[in-house]
């Protein structure tokens, strides 16, 4: 008898028996599916994580509440950055490219404050000549 054969010919005793059954062979397509989903979000993650910590040559310092460093040290903990200030650049980096559209409109801001200021010293300039 071939192998096909043996599992087509599998009879359970009981209508729990066949659905106990059907009901692990589902639970090991979802388990299948929700660690390729997670593999998935932890490269995604690594990558956005390996972005973050390019060109970290500035030093900041500052001061944090006891919630943000809770959340520094989860990251910490979980061993998915190195420090507290791994963390912090990781979140910074994060929170502006959520914000994207906010730093444009204030850079845009910005720039028309500088361009102002240089006219007006320019003002003063000129009338202390």
């Amino acid at each position: 008898m071939s192998e096909e054969k043996k599992v087509e010919e599998v009879v359970w005793d009981t209508p729990e028996a066949a659905a106990a059954e059907a009901t692990k062979a589902e639970e090991k397509k979802v388990t299948s599916a929700t660690v390729k989903e997670v593999w998935r979000q932890v490269e995604s993650f690594g990558l956005t994580l390996g972005e973050a910590l390019q060109g970290r040559g500035n030093v900041v310092m500052v001061r944090i509440n006891d919630e943000a460093l809770a959340h520094l040290d989860m990251l910490v903990e979980g061993e998915i950055t190195k420090s507290r200030s791994e963390s912090a650049a990781f979140l910074i980096n994060e929170g502006i490219k959520a914000n994207d559209a906010l730093f444009t409109r204030i850079k845009a801001i910005t720039e028309q404050i500088s361009t102002l200021r240089e006219q007006l010293r320019q003002e003063v300039k000129l009338s202390n000549e």
